[in-house]
């Protein structure tokens, strides 16, 4: 169950919010009841699938150091040479690197608001659905869109096959 939060918002999504905002984007941050660290969480909580959960995942750039982020859909798994095959050399991204380049905690990278804008690529597979949900800048935010208004809100990221082929 989701609730709207009579408390000022927490920094980061109140960062979602206003970048939200500024892109014209109807939709507003929620609140859940509680944590929704994971995608399986967040559909249990929201009552939908876990497909329809965009997933935030941080990767690194090796060349650069800049963050890649790669949205994707909550039953599915990003494939790192699908990814490095787009955007060059990747690694892992600690918590420490995701909460610097992103400026929100694992668990609740939001797709916006980012402290520093990362490289962006949006899982195809997200298509599926009419209609998603994702971290809005904390493990208890959420806010709900449509696929294809992810491009336009991460500054005309590509959608792209970037996950393991199921099996």
């Amino acid at each position: 169950m989701t609730i709207e939060s009579p408390d000022p918002l927490p920094h980061g999504v109140a960062r979602v919010a206003e970048a939200l905002h500024a892109a014209g984007h109807a939709g507003a941050p929620v609140m859940l009841d509680g944590a929704a660290r994971t995608a399986q969480q967040a559909a249990d909580a929201l009552h939908i699938t876990v497909g329809q959960i965009a997933k935030s995942i941080i990767f690194r750039h090796r060349d650069d150091d800049r963050a890649v982020l790669v949205i994707t859909s909550g039953d599915r798994r990003v494939d790192e040479k699908k990814v490095a095959a787009l955007v060059g050399k990747i690694g892992r991204a600690d918590a420490d690197f995701v909460k610097a380049k992103t400026g929100f905690t694992i668990g609740g990278v939001a797709p916006v608001g980012h402290v520093t804008p990362p490289m962006v690529l949006i899982d195809r597979e997200l298509y599926r659905f009419t209609e998603i949900w994702a971290a809005a800048g904390h493990p208890h935010a959420v806010f709900k869109l449509t696929p294809q208004e992810l491009p336009m809100l991460t500054g005309g990221a590509p959608v792209a096959d970037v996950v393991q082929d199921p099996g």
